[in-house]
């Protein structure tokens, strides 16, 4: 069993069937199974994206400056991580936001010590608004700080079962890979997640499960050591 962890959510994972804005039962679905594992004693922190509100690169922000459209997007995650934070108090589980963009009214301002104190207390962490710079990914967030709070492993869910060769959806013929290696992933152009966060865990050993988040109980699944989804690894 994996005893410190990052979980990787994206913005869409907490929007449901619509693929926009926030479902209030797939939070609170998702924040169950977060307090599930919080109750074996499991160290959660979630990194979420933004992406059921406004993503910086998606078609409705075309036009618009960079930097600009991926601000919005930091305050998205801002937005979903508030509704993180109250799903899981509903559960009784302490939660602390903490921001790379600093609004004190609102939450905490990241402080690596002060986040790995909070885990340490038994809090689920939630951080959010990236790494506070436009141009980076979510994905690459959650590698740096799964590195910097020296999580055991990196969790992503996604919508497939794992790591294919070829995108499941359209074509039949893609094949699953049970373990695969970060170099493979680069060399083979997939795209599991946004290719800065696959180097910076390849350079730094940080293995890596990428799973299907909307088979309830796949989280603690894959916590205890289960064989689901794709293992990634130096």
């Amino acid at each position: 069993m994996y005893k410190r962890i990052v979980l990787k959510l994206s913005g869409e994972a907490l929007a449901g069937e619509r693929g926009f804005g926030l479902n209030a039962e797939k939070v609170i679905e998702t924040t169950a199974e977060i307090a599930e594992l919080h109750a074996l004693g499991v160290e959660v922190a979630v990194v979420v994206g933004g992406g059921n509100i406004f993503r910086g690169v998606a078609e409705h922000a075309k036009g618009m400056d960079r930097v600009s459209a991926d601000n919005m997007g930091m305050l998205a995650t801002i937005i979903n991580a508030i509704a993180l934070q109250d799903a899981l108090e509903q559960h009784d589980v302490q939660c602390r936001v903490m921001t790379a963009v600093f609004m004190n009214q609102i939450a905490e301002p990241y402080i690596r010590r002060r986040a790995v104190r909070h885990l340490e207390k038994g809090r689920v962490v939630v951080f959010a608004a990236g790494i506070g710079n436009p141009f980076f990914s979510t994905d690459t967030a959650a590698s740096l700080r799964a590195m910097e709070i020296k999580a055991d492993v990196l969790l992503k869910g996604t919508k497939v079962d794992g790591v294919y060769s070829a995108d499941p959806n359209l074509d039949a013929t893609a094949v699953k890979y049970d373990q695969i290696t970060y170099m493979e992933i680069l060399g083979k152009g997939l795209k599991v997640m946004d290719l800065t966060a696959v180097s910076l865990c390849k350079d730094n050993n940080l293995p890596m499960v990428i799973f299907n988040m909307n088979q309830p109980g796949n989280i603690k699944r894959v916590v205890m050591g289960e064989k689901v989804g794709s293992l990634v690894t130096a």
